[in-house]
């Protein structure tokens, strides 16, 4: 073909394609589209193109087979001499001297607990190691109403809450908890641990914002992992530290899309014995337009004129926490858990908490339980008074008559942390392996004496990549857990033990 006919032959061929293209049904349609969407947006005209392509490719495409690829056939012996050669890797860490140590000498409770138990070695000792507080345990009213239960409602639901496993006591334990905080509703649980870690990613999700204490307990820390958010430490019940970092995050997301930013601490906390301050809490919260996550799992039941908490002890409305989370069992002697809230967090959580929709729900009987409790420490009052006066007794001989060790608990804490004093680790040279070495050495000292008491345990290693959040860890001590089972003269016995056991475990180490 001449070189001087090309142009006039490419025309043609292009007229014959469009007279063909107008021809097909629709085609004004789709070219009035291509027109329309080139002059209003290029970019998107571009990328309708290549999905356009990439369609074509992926239908023109060789196809894949689906069958599953053959199996190396294997001898008897090869199969075993595979199965000799493989080692699992273990469930658990392997234990240290301490531990090894510490399960040898391990007390064995045989029979009930109560504030005098029976170990598997026949001696009965004075038990400060269980959360038996009021001693409910031995309350034979409770016991006829849970038995009574237990033979109306059988052992446990069987179900979740969601399905088939709400019965009327829940509803009814619902109504007590909320109506004793003063919230608008409340919702419970079958596991008190798993109470806090599923309310926690219930509402924060991956790009929220939480700020969390730094010594916050093992569940929330759980709860704080599984919900992907960004966390920022603050130094331990420290407020000024805690506005520094509000400050810092609503400077950082300032320009950014708004999301969800939450507060969270404890009441009462587990690993320290301290209590938070409250009204400075909520303060800030409002100041900063943060949400605040209370958990109370150790001050529900303790502190207060009627056992409602640390919103009791310090004046402050329960409706101005947004999410109030607390545990039934311990000092209320059930079990399970609750997160007290307005009604749209309340109903959130029954559609969207894991803990609440694929567990089952709480038993019958120790719903009631929890439900009678409550009831007798509202009016009962003489009942958190009388522990009090225990908890004198306890501090009474061991904080000011100790040389050794002090208590970091709250004054009305009945579970008392006791620590070694700076000088006391700075004189002996203890590093955190001595300390915990030696407390047990105390631990066991008390149950030769008759008094069974236990450690602070450390926590497993923490999450997240935040250097302070992976190596923070709770300073060793000892646990001592009052309970009005002992009377007045009982109690300051038990703490003479334990006092003499610390100083002669400490002094006869050079």
């Amino acid at each position: 073909m001449d070189l001087h006919e090309l142009p006039s032959t490419v025309m043609r061929l292009m007229n014959d394609a469009n007279a063909q293209f107008h021809k097909m049904p629709g085609s004004a349609i789709i070219l009035r589209y291509i027109k329309s969407s080139y002059q209003n947006d290029p970019f998107r005209s571009a990328i309708e193109l290549l999905l356009f392509l990439f369609a074509i490719r992926y239908l023109l495409a060789p196809k894949y087979s689906t069958q599953k690829t053959k199996h190396v056939a294997l001898t008897e012996e090869e199969i075993d001499e595979l199965v000799e050669d493989w080692t699992p890797e273990p469930l658990v860490a392997a234990p240290t001297k301490l531990d090894e140590l510490e399960n040898e000498k391990r007390p064995v409770i045989v029979g009930p607990t109560g504030p005098k138990v029976k170990l598997s070695n026949g001696r009965t000792v004075t038990n400060l190691a269980s959360y038996n507080f009021y001693n409910f345990l031995a309350n034979e009213t409770l016991k006829d109403k849970a038995i009574a239960t237990l033979r109306t409602y059988g052992v446990g639901p069987c179900g979740p809450p969601g399905f088939y496993g709400t019965q009327d006591v829940h509803i009814k334990t619902e109504g007590d908890v909320a109506a004793h905080l003063g919230t608008p509703a409340c919702i419970i649980y079958a596991q008190s641990f798993s109470t806090i870690s599923s309310v926690i990613p219930s509402f924060c999700k991956r790009g929220d914002i939480i700020v969390a204490d730094s010594s916050v307990n093992f569940a929330i820390r759980k709860g704080i992992q599984i919900s992907r958010s960004t966390v920022r430490w603050y130094n331990h019940n420290d407020m000024e530290d805690l506005e520094r970092v509000l400050q810092r995050v609503t400077k950082e997301q300032a320009k950014k899309p708004l999301t969800r930013r939450f507060i969270i601490t404890e009441g009462l906390f587990e690993n320290s014995g301290d209590v938070v301050n409250l009204p400075k809490i909520i303060e800030l919260k409002l100041r900063y337009k943060f949400r605040l996550i209370l958990d109370e799992t150790w001050s529900y039941g303790v502190l207060g004129r009627t056992g409602r908490g640390v919103t009791e002890s310090q004046n402050v409305d329960a409706r101005e926490v947004d999410m109030l989370i607390g545990s039934l069992c311990g000092p209320l002697c059930a079990a399970g858990g609750f997160c007290a809230g307005t009604e749209e967090v309340v109903e959130h959580q029954r559609i969207s908490s894991a803990s609440y929709t694929y567990s089952a729900a709480l038993p019958a009987l120790l719903a009631t339980t929890a439900s009678e409790t409550i009831s007798m420490l509202q009016e009962q009052p003489e009942i958190l008074a009388g522990l009090r006066e225990n908890i004198k007794s306890m501090r009474a001989q061991l904080d000011p008559r100790s040389d050794w060790v002090r208590c970091t608990s709250a004054v009305d804490n009945p579970m008392m942390i006791l620590v070694l004093k700076p000088e006391v680790v700075a004189s002996k040279n203890l590093n955190i392996e001595d300390q915990n070495q030696l407390l047990q050495d105390v631990v066991d000292e008390c149950v030769t004496n008759s008094v069974l008491i236990t450690r602070l345990k450390s926590m497993p290693l923490a999450i997240g990549t935040n250097p302070r959040d992976q190596g923070w860890q709770p300073q060793p001590a000892l646990k001592v857990c009052v309970t009005t089972g002992l009377t007045k003269k009982e109690t300051e016995k038990a703490g003479i033990v334990i006092r003499h056991a610390i100083t002669k475990v400490i002094t006869r180490r050079k």
